[in-house]
């Protein structure tokens, strides 16, 4: 006889599934907040996306009483150092992100958040002594596949698509080193407070060379760079809560989201050309994608059956 989830387990679940769908569907529609930010550039960007942030992370420290275990996290050591690491990435990513979008190539950006489960994996086997499963092996390759055909589309290395993946990816073995100790909102208030501090001073130089860009073009312009800050915290305290209700196995199928909607926006909104050969590639890590969901749930350690 098949066991049956609970009601309060099967909401739990469903709870957990609509946080982390609504977390992926965020950063999928983020490009079109930040196509919307120009002439504002990428570092400039970056640097008010730390700083509203920040703020905002501030702001809801207030509401969940979490200065003390913030305050732990800084004076912890190894942990801080840790953080800072994942600071330094999540920049460098968020910087290429931007950049992408601002130089339109979205669709190749979108290709490294593809690749990300398949360095993830990669990181996985050096770092933490993973060993692969036949089909994450086969993914690899057509993973690997896709990357050089892509490239002879693009007519040179899609360096930008590597440089998020990679970011990321590092950014993920970072952040599972610091491990479930440091909470979503306690760690991006740490992160984002080292980074302000340089972020604060390029805003200085921009504002000193006359050549920033925050002001002098609008409230609505005003506007969108001000929202940097909620659409970088919500959706990571929304994927927080995901994380806790619903299998790896979800989650690792959910994050298939955001590229795709990011590969859309890039052909249908932004105009990105797509020749035959970039077509090609993107087939092949489409193959290569469903090949890792395959074995996400065919290994699946918490199925929605069991209890």
């Amino acid at each position: 006889m098949n066991t049956v989830a609970a009601p309060d387990e099967s909401a739990f679940r469903r709870l957990g599934l609509i946080y982390g769908t609504s977390a992926y569907l965020l950063w999928g529609l983020l490009p079109l907040l930040f196509a919307a930010a120009a002439p504002t550039g990428a570092l400039e960007l970056v640097a008010h996306r730390v700083i509203w942030a920040l703020v905002f992370c501030t702001i809801l420290l207030v509401f969940a009483r979490g200065f003390a275990r913030t305050w732990q996290v800084v004076r912890s050591g190894r942990t801080f150092w840790l953080l800072a690491l994942a600071a330094v990435l999540i920049a460098i990513n968020w910087t290429t992100f931007i950049y992408g979008i601002d130089t339109g190539h979205l669709v190749e950006i979108s290709l490294g958040y593809y690749l990300n489960p398949l360095i993830s994996i990669g990181l996985g086997v050096v770092f933490l002594g993973e060993r692969l499963r036949p089909l994450q092996w086969a993914a690899v390759g057509f993973g690997l596949v896709a990357v050089i055909v892509v490239g002879l589309g693009l007519g040179r290395f899609p360096y930008l698509a590597f440089s998020v993946a990679l970011s990321f990816g590092f950014y993920g073995l970072v952040k599972n080193k610091v491990g479930a100790k440091v909470g979503a909102l306690e760690g991006m208030t740490v992160e984002t407070a080292i980074l302000a501090v340089p972020s604060l001073a390029w805003l200085a130089w921009l504002g000193s060379q006359g050549a920033q860009t925050f002001t002098g073009f609008g409230p609505l312009h005003v506007i969108i760079v001000l929202a940097t800050g909620p659409v970088t915290a919500i959706p990571l305290i929304l994927f927080g809560a995901a994380a806790r209700r619903i299998p790896l196995s979800w989650i690792g199928m959910l994050q298939y989201i955001a590229p795709t909607l990011q590969f859309i926006i890039g052909v249908t909104v932004l105009g990105e050309a797509m020749s035959t050969t970039r077509w090609i590639g993107f087939l092949i890590i489409w193959i290569a994608v469903i090949l890792l969901c395959t074995d996400m749930v065919r290994h699946s350690r918490r199925p929605l059956t069991s209890k």
